[in-house]
């Protein structure tokens, strides 16, 4: 009786543990006109003419591409795998960690003259971009997002299993952060992207983990 009680114990909270963060419970910012969830796949159509950026190089602000979040405080790494059928320069799909509207990281592949591009922007009242030029396209890419203290590690990979680091950008710490899945379309008529596997893991806060060490 005993082991058949531990048992259904354990199976409650592994159910409550996986249902902690499911995609029907995430919300939109600029909620696009057609997606879709099924099982552990998210799948949107872009809205065309729309992106994030703030002012730099380009001298506008853009702030209404499709955003499906969740609200999450503390440390965490994030990950999904991303696919696409892009189609016009800019085209783009991936991870969104957003404070505000002048605080985000925004993740990803973007399709820029042709290739397919590892793509970062980080944004503090102006954006900057780096990218990752791929040889040839990929049919999907697997993005994870590491927040520890005020940082933000970005991984990218192609297996699942070998992740590689492709940038490292700061980010404020002790505040919560919206994070989930983004795409936008700036020159084109809107595309489908589909989104996999999408998880979030708590980590413990890095600074109190090592107080308690000291004050054992």
């Amino acid at each position: 009786m005993k082991k058949i009680f531990f048992t259904a114990v354990a199976a409650f909270v592994s159910m409550n543990v996986s249902m902690a963060q499911t995609l029907e419970k995430m919300q939109w910012f600029n909620e696009p006109e057609k997606w879709e969830i099924d099982g552990d796949t998210f799948i949107m159509d872009v809205t065309p003419k729309t992106d994030y950026w703030r002012i730099s190089h380009y001298g506008f602000t853009v702030d209404d591409a499709p955003f499906y979040y969740t609200l999450r405080g503390g440390e965490f790494e994030v990950k999904v795998k991303i696919s696409g059928d892009y189609k016009t320069r800019f085209d783009q799909a991936g991870l969104m960690l957003r404070i505000d509207h002048e605080n985000y990281i925004k993740t990803g592949i973007e399709f820029v003259d042709g290739k397919y591009n590892l793509s970062a922007v980080v944004t503090h009242n102006t954006s900057d971009w780096s990218v990752i030029s791929l040889d040839e396209p990929v049919p999907y890419v697997w993005i994870k997002a590491v927040r520890r203290l005020d940082a933000v590690e970005i991984f990218y990979s192609f297996d699942d299993k070998e992740y590689t680091m492709m940038r490292n950008a700061w980010l404020q710490d002790n505040c919560p952060v919206m994070v989930g899945l983004m795409g936008a379309s700036p020159d084109g008529d809107g595309f489908t992207a589909r989104f996999e596997d999408f998880t979030i893991r708590h980590l413990p806060d890095l600074r109190r983990t090592q107080w308690l060490e000291n004050n054992k």
